[in-house]
Order: structure tokens, then C-alpha cells, then sequence
């Protein structure tokens, strides 16, 4: 009996990193980026966390890709974009948000990325990484607390 609950356990262990994997897997092109910022924009209050937290994701995600091919101008306006979205994200934060913990995790693991990223990061890229990672940890800290007063 107790070889089949191992057995068991060790089944389950890999299902939580493959899903976890998959957040890095999908990157929009320019034309659904532009289609979920309009989403994000006419979509209601409650709406609206989750979308900006996927742009966040996003824009996070084509920045790494862009500093991997050496466009860092390029990646440095792609943060940009992602910082302007998180303050977006972060005045619209409603107490009765819809996927808040989803979005919660999704902007935890984009900071996290990008926390990965700055280590190879050039100094001239640091500085515009550091404060929208710093702002990605103030979102998360109040999507958190929204989380916890529920």
C-alpha cells in the first residue's frame, strides 16, 4: 500500500511545473498584443487585472526574447510598455477583481523572470529592469494584500 501512494506522489510531482512552464510558452505577436491591450482597455474594472497582468506577462516576455537577440533599445521600450501597463494595472486595482490570485501569480512570475533576466543583463539595461521590476514587487504587494482582505 505504501508503494502505491509513492507511486501516486511521484505521478502528481511534475503537473504543477508543466503548467508553470507553459506561462513562458505562448508569446502574442503584435497584432493579438494590440487586440488584448484594447480587451484590457474597454473591459470592465473587474476585468481589467487579469488583462493587464497578461500584457505585463507579455511585453516582459518579448523584452527577454529582444535582449537575447542583442535589440536593447528595443527591449528597453517593451519594459517600458510593461511598466505603463502595471501602473494601469495598479490604479485599477478593485477590491472584487475577477482571477485576482491568477493575476497575482502571473505578475510574481513575471517579476521573477525578470529578476532572471537583469542577472545577464547588460548595465546599460539594469536600470530600466530594476525599476519595472521594482514596480511589478509594489503590484504584487497590493494584489496581495487585495487577496488577504477578502
Amino acid at each position: 500500500m505504501r508503494f502505491v501512494a509513492v507511486i501516486a506522489v511521484i505521478a502528481l510531482l511534475p503537473v504543477p511545473f508543466a503548467s508553470a512552464g507553459n506561462l513562458d510558452e505562448k508569446i502574442p505577436d503584435a497584432q493579438q498584443l494590440a487586440a488584448l491591450e484594447v480587451r484590457a482597455a474597454e473591459a470592465s474594472p473587474r476585468e481589467q487585472c487579469y488583462l493587464y497582468a497578461e500584457l505585463v506577462h507579455s511585453m516582459t516576455e518579448i523584452a527577454t526574447i529582444q535582449l537575447q537577440q542583442g535589440q536593447g533599445a528595443q527591449a528597453s521600450a517593451s519594459l517600458e510598455s510593461a511598466r505603463s501597463y502595471a501602473a494601469k494595472l495598479q490604479t485599477g486595482l478593485v477590491n472584487n477583481a475577477r482571477k485576482l490570485k491568477n493575476a497575482e501569480i502571473l505578475i510574481r512570475h513575471t517579476a521573477f523572470r525578470l529578476k532572471e533576466l537583469m542577472m545577464g543583463a547588460s548595465l546599460d539595461d539594469r536600470p530600466t529592469m530594476e525599476a519595472t521590476l521594482q514596480q511589478l514587487n509594489t503590484v504584487e504587494a497590493r494584489m496581495m494584500m487585495q487577496v488577504f482582505q477578502k
